[in-house]
């Protein structure tokens, strides 16, 4: 209903304007006795005229409280509400200081005009004091084995009552502070600034430590969740390792089954086969050479065959032809016939 209402109240201003040309968030919400900010942004063209602020749901029925060209106003206005002007961002800037409950109501940012023909251009806002607690993240996050802190705001009202902290669903899980405003154990730490905050840190967190928790000031509290994040795993660090040299070289131990000693086994076997296969083969065919070479048959009868120079060199062209000089004979003939020693074939 209050957005139909503004979006209503926006339609009938901004008509006469034809267009809307001030800007600003419609919804405001702050603890009573804090600090609020308003930026009203605004179009090039109204840089040079007077922006204001105040209080109300029309501009005939409003309550100036600041204006940027320094009107005087009351004192409770000056002490209430403040206002700046940025032409280089092109935004006014409206602070309201130590809100109270009974500020909560509808405000304008606006751009006066100043003619009777044109309406001033303006934007509504609506700020709601709330009385009570407040956070400032309502969800926080830790690493395990860190800590994480948590800023808990309350109520003027609120500066002398004791703060706790409680697990939600476990009231036995409770913290409060002392008389000197400060709580602290191996876990837990609280610490009241007595100026509308006060701060728990969780130490040491633990992945059991994540949930649900509230913080609380009299009889107000508000709910925050506490996430812990697994710590990353220690890594080694990387080294590079020198090349073996020839004389040292050194291979890594690894682990032997029962498979690889049985294919070891296998392979030295049939390694030590081949050798000796390869060892009888090569004394067979030596044997089996000697046997048909004429050369050795000579010298195991203990007598060398003599040759002539063209049965020598015959002998040399082809030594391994043995099959004619098997059924050679061997004739000797005496000086007397005159004849030159030869071999008849």
């Amino acid at each position: 209903m209050p957005k139909l209402y503004i979006r209503a109240l926006s339609l009938v201003i901004c008509i006469p304007a034809i267009l809307c040309a001030v800007t600003t968030e419609g919804q405001y919400s702050v603890l009573e006795g804090q600090t609020v900010v308003i930026p009203c942004h605004y179009e090039p063209q109204y840089e040079h005229y007077v922006k204001y602020w105040c209080r109300g749901t029309t501009r005939e029925f409003c309550t100036s409280l600041a204006r940027t060209d320094y009107l005087q106003a009351s004192d409770a206005a000056k002490d209430k509400a403040s206002i700046s002007d940025d032409m280089d961002q092109l935004v006014f800037t409206v602070t309201m200081k130590n809100v109270k409950t009974g500020d909560t109501g509808w405000y304008i940012c606006g751009v006066e005009i100043g003619s009777i023909w044109s309406a001033d251009v303006v934007t509504f806002s609506n700020i709601r004091v709330i009385d009570g607690m407040s956070v400032v993240n309502t969800q926080v996050t830790g690493e395990e084995g860190g800590s994480v802190t948590v800023e808990c705001l309350y109520s003027e009202r609120y500066r002398e009552s004791r703060k706790k902290w409680c697990r939600s669903g476990d009231w036995s899980s409770c913290r409060l502070t002392d008389s000197g405003a400060s709580y602290e154990d191996a876990s837990v730490a609280i610490i009241d600034d007595r100026t509308r905050t006060y701060s728990v840190t969780l130490k040491k967190l633990q992945l059991r430590d994540a949930g649900w928790y509230t913080c609380s000031a009299g009889k107000h509290k508000i709910s925050v969740q506490v996430l812990v994040t697994s710590r990353p795993k220690d890594t080694l660090p990387v080294t590079s390792t020198p090349a073996p040299t020839k004389c040292n070289a050194y291979v890594p131990a690894k682990p032997i089954s029962k498979e690889s000693t049985r294919s070891h086994h296998l392979e030295s076997w049939l390694m030590c086969s081949a050798i000796v296969l390869l060892l009888g083969v090569a004394i067979f065919g030596r044997k089996l050479w000697k046997v048909h070479n004429p050369k050795y048959q000579f010298i195991e009868q203990g007598s060398a065959p003599t040759q002539s120079k063209d049965n020598k060199s015959k002998s040399n062209k082809c030594p391994w032809d043995v099959s004619d000089q098997q059924d050679t004979t061997v004739v000797f003939l005496n000086r007397d016939d005159k004849r030159d020693d030869a071999f008849l074939y």
